[in-house]
């Protein structure tokens, strides 16, 4: 009779503890699968490289809250165009590594021609399809120039990177507007002073100067630290001081990217003032607000230098 009801005993416990084991089991299965839930796992990181600043500036306002994107850049964002950049072991590590290579086309990036064929399979280049005049690549320095980068970039991102082509695509839609209404900011402003002359540090403003009806007078440096000959300078010199005998007065413009040796002489030739004129190639490196809105915020200082230089 003992050994009768100490089996019984046995047996439920034994029972019972089946039980919690299976029931315990089933759980820590169920909890398994929530956490490699494919629905909730971390979004696969997209690096993006940028050949230079301005086309940096354009990725991190398209990449906004774009999960896992990173953009770097080859140029330092203090240096100017890529016009004297050298291509450097370096820089061969980060394109190769990137998932997207963001290019300006139109011979900028000429020093890397074979390495951007290699890439062409994860290549955007931004110019493509715009209208160059005499092949010239500053096509960002007008607002109508950065637009069409804006859209062509978003268009590549969003080809390469499906899975974020609605934020690409939202993000592009909301910084199309903010150069909207720099570029309508400012036609109000220099729509008055169309015709008239100005000489500009190098060939980075033929687009600004179509878009606001401008005539570039002449160059100082075809390429930025390439010095006029003497002769050559001599005779920019006296056709700036015909002008000016004839009643017109061109406005003088250097870059800060750029030392303004020969703009320096021409000044003192001719009685011109120097204003300065920021083709937006340079300025903080940092993925912030502030490096967001560079582009912006560099026109909108070159509206108001415009405006004093063109009124005198």
């Amino acid at each position: 009779m003992y050994c009768k009801r100490n089996l019984n005993v046995i047996l439920n416990l034994t029972l019972i503890l089946a039980l919690l084991f299976f029931s315990s089991c089933g759980k820590r299965k169920t909890e398994q699968n929530i956490t490699v839930s494919s629905s909730e796992a971390p979004s696969p990181a997209v690096k993006i490289t940028a050949t230079f600043y301005p086309l940096y500036v354009i990725c991190l306002n398209l990449t906004q809250n774009v999960p896992g994107a990173q953009v770097t850049m080859l140029n330092s964002s203090s240096a100017g165009c890529l016009h004297d950049y050298q291509f450097s072991t370096r820089d061969m590590k980060i394109v190769s590594k990137c998932d997207i290579l963001v290019a300006n086309g139109a011979g900028m990036e000429n020093f890397m021609d074979r390495l951007l064929e290699q890439k062409k399979d994860h290549l955007i280049v931004a110019c493509d399809g715009y209208e160059l005049m005499d092949e010239n690549p500053h096509i960002w320095v007008s607002t109508k120039g950065a637009k069409f980068m804006v859209n062509r970039i978003t268009s590549g991102l969003m080809r390469l990177d499906p899975r974020n082509s609605s934020l690409y695509e939202e993000n592009c839609r909301a910084y199309e507007r903010k150069l909207q209404d720099l570029e309508d900011e400012m036609h109000r402003s220099l729509d008055r002073y169309a015709g008239k002359k100005i000489i500009t540090f190098h060939e980075a403003f033929p687009y600004f100067a179509r878009e606001f009806n401008l005539e570039i007078q002449s160059v100082i440096e075809r390429e930025p630290g390439t010095s006029p000959s003497p002769r050559e300078l001599e005779n920019q010199i006296a056709q700036i001081r015909q002008e000016i005998a004839d009643g017109t007065k061109p406005a003088l413009f250097a870059e800060p990217q750029y030392p303004a040796s020969s703009a320096e002489i021409v000044a003192k030739e001719t009685g011109l003032r120097i204003y300065i004129l920021d083709p937006c190639v340079s300025g903080t490196a940092e993925p912030s607000e502030k490096t967001k809105n560079s582009y912006v915020d560099t026109m909108k200082k070159n509206l108001t230098v415009l405006e004093e230089a063109l009124e005198g």
